[in-house]
């Protein structure tokens, strides 16, 4: 295609509470996801990234704005509409283990997508495997529980979720951030080579700025809400425009 795989206009997420004053977490969020891009979104916690991504992913309702995957709005959409979406965006998460049911293996998590979709369940156990080894993980963790993995493992896991469907738009919302430094590098480096190999464009939700650097095509800098400064990472990172851009790198750097 030769638009934007995805297309964010003017998004609002104001929450009520009853009693307080509203707290608007995001405040018209306008930007672009071009198809193979990846776009990074960085900011303090509260600035609003993980809001975006929920929003774009429909695990929360926008309160104004308008978003568009593949060119059709998904602003609204529920029940059916809502499942075919997941077909075109899936969601790695930032806490790998929790992400999964506790009651099933990772190998129920992986194929879930792939029963729906009608697959057997001989070869649905088959491209389970198959999965898990794309993500560095041997066919025996099809039969483990999340608890008896670690991190690491169930992130790597989580991505194979994640990709069984070949998903057009792969969201990470600070997927890398519960993990130890060294595994961090391991799974940017999946990352990296699933997107070279399923082009599949990437929106990358991170406090990280190094990681950041390292990974992402263009860079979103978030502050209270709104986005303050846009452009490739070397751009925002050498010569930052906004205050509070400088603060937040001599604050990493």
């Amino acid at each position: 295609m030769d638009g934007p795989i995805l297309s964010v206009r003017n998004l609002t997420k104001i929450f009520s509470r009853r009693g307080q004053p509203d707290v608007t977490a995001v405040n018209d969020a306008t930007f672009e996801v071009r198809p193979g891009e990846c776009l990074g979104i960085i900011g303090e916690s509260g600035s609003g990234k993980s809001t975006v991504a929920h929003m774009i992913t429909r695990l929360l309702e926008p309160t104004a704005g308008q978003i568009f995957l593949d060119g059709e709005e998904i602003t609204r959409l529920r029940g059916a509409g809502r499942r075919r979406l997941y077909q075109k965006v899936q969601m790695v998460f930032q806490t790998p283990v929790e992400s999964f049911d506790p009651r099933r293996t990772l190998g129920d998590g992986v194929g879930e997508s792939l029963e729906n979709a009608g697959m057997s369940a001989a070869a649905v156990r088959e491209e389970v495997a198959r999965l898990l080894a794309v993500c560095g993980l041997p066919a025996e963790f099809a039969d483990r529980y999340p608890h008896q993995a670690s991190g690491g493992e169930c992130q790597r896991a989580a991505i194979a979720r994640a990709i069984a469907i070949r998903p057009a738009l792969l969201v990470c919302d600070e997927a890398t951030s519960a993990l130890d430094v060294t595994i961090q590098r391991d799974v940017i480096g999946l990352l990296a080579r699933l997107r070279r190999e399923l082009a599949m464009a990437c929106l990358f939700i991170c406090h990280d700025i190094a990681l950041v650097q390292d990974f992402c095509d263009r860079v979103l800098v978030m502050h209270r809400g709104r986005i303050v400064e846009r452009g490739t990472p070397d751009e925002v990172i050498r010569s930052p425009r906004e205050e509070y851009t400088k603060m937040l790198i001599d604050s990493v750097l």
